[in-house]
């Protein structure tokens, strides 16, 4: 007994230390009220890379239906090789023809999906490259032709015009929402908020040591974190607010991210996107990499989910017009964005296996089904097998197809 006691009750009070210890709270992030972080006094955050290909992109999507723009200006403009490389200057805006910045270098380009598979990120990127061409050779040439299955030209959408290509497919459209996913998603949710982009070489030591880059205030992991938050609210007059003008700000991630969050079914996800961007940003302040990859996995589940409400949205009100007294050609619109957005598919991520909810050949086969397996494309193409689509993608992400479509 004399000699039991001391070591009971030394476990006893390593006990109670460690049941003290579990008890503790967590730490608390300090948040600021907006996206405003500060080093001595001056701004760390950093963006501007994603804003300039915003606005090029804005650019480029706006010339594919000017006819008096030439294969080759589309070209320039997808490509941009700035001030150091063709001389070229494809752009109305000065600033963006000075730009060392360019779209094609970061389509299919992110760290974790295409830095060791050069073969899916080339032929995705000559798929891009082959929108501006065939806007230009086929699309264009038949402009005032009333098109018809297997005759490109125009089609009536309303009050709108719409201008399709023999299969009935919006060039501008297609390339538009696939860009949204090959360029803006694929960066945001597959490079810069990547472990393997923020904690690359000595970030984290830098991180702690606040160690910045040449010449700035901020952090590499800071400016990581920073540049995928650029991509979604990077065009907004008032970043650090940016919900304020949420969906007026781009055609791109901000449009769809407001248009998903004013469906009554998938309410407050622009905040939820917002407040996982604010609170990652401040973890990476207080050294916290635990609840930065917290809600790194967040927002690649939530802008993941973005893009299969779309999809889905598309596919459900082109199958619906397909059936309606104006003619299949009045779905071409919906079907054309909801290609655009099953294309996307790709470049999503489910933070549960780190890769994308549809793999790049299940996105394959929804194009064929959709498209791809018919002679005259969307005139085609049967109502039902477009809703069986939609619901495939809402089986998958685990949401009502309804609640999407309505």
């Amino acid at each position: 007994m004399i000699r039991t006691l001391p070591f009971l009750l030394l476990l006893g009070l390593l006990l109670t230390a460690c049941q003290d210890d579990d008890d503790l709270p967590e730490p608390v992030l300090e948040l600021p009220a907006t996206y405003t972080f500060e080093r001595a006094g001056m701004s760390t955050v950093s963006f501007d890379g994603q804003t300039t290909r915003i606005a090029m992109a804005e650019a480029l999507v706006a010339a594919l239906l000017d006819t008096t723009r030439s294969e080759s200006d589309l070209l320039a403009m997808f490509r941009n090789a700035g001030p150091n490389g063709e001389d070229v200057s494809p752009f109305v805006d000065a600033a963006l023809n000075a730009s060392d910045k360019s779209l094609r270098s970061k389509v299919a380009a992110s760290a974790d999906y295409f830095s060791a598979n050069a073969t899916d990120a080339t032929a995705i990127r000559t798929t891009f490259d082959s929108y501006p061409r065939r806007q230009a050779s086929e699309v264009y040439p038949a402009w005032n032709t009333v098109a018809q299955a297997g005759q490109a030209g125009q089609v009536a959408d309303g009050t709108s015009t719409r201008y399709v290509n023999a299969g009935g497919l919006e060039y501008n459209q297609a390339f538009a929402k696939s860009l949204l996913g090959a360029l803006m998603l694929d960066q945001t949710l597959n490079n810069y908020l990547s472990p393997s982009v923020l904690d690359e070489a000595r970030n984290r030591e830098n991180q702690s040591a606040g160690v910045t880059e040449d010449g700035a205030a901020y952090t590499t992991m800071e400016h990581k974190w920073d540049e995928a938050y650029g991509y979604v609210f990077g065009a907004s007059p008032t970043p650090a607010t940016p919900l304020t003008s949420l969906g007026d700000d781009d055609s791109f991630l901000n449009e769809y991210l407001d248009r998903v969050d004013q469906d009554d079914d998938f309410s407050g996800i622009a905040e939820d996107v917002f407040r996982a961007f604010l609170r990652g940003r401040a973890a990476i302040v207080a050294d916290d990499f635990t609840e930065r990859d917290q809600q790194a996995n967040r927002i690649q589940e939530l802008l993941s989910r973005v893009i299969a409400v779309r999809a889905t949205f598309y596919l459900a009100r082109g199958s619906t017009a397909l059936e309606s007294a104006n003619g299949p050609s009045a779905g071409f619109h919906a079907l054309s964005e909801a290609y655009g957005f099953v294309y996307s598919l790709q470049f999503t991520r489910d933070p549960a296996t780190g890769a994308p909810y549809f793999s790049r050949a299940e996105v394959g086969t929804m194009l064929d089904s959709l498209y791809g397996d018919y002679p005259t494309g969307f005139w085609a193409v049967e109502p039902a097998t477009v809703r069986e689509l939609g619901q495939q993608i809402a089986d998958r992400f685990a949401f009502s197809y309804t609640a999407a479509a309505n």
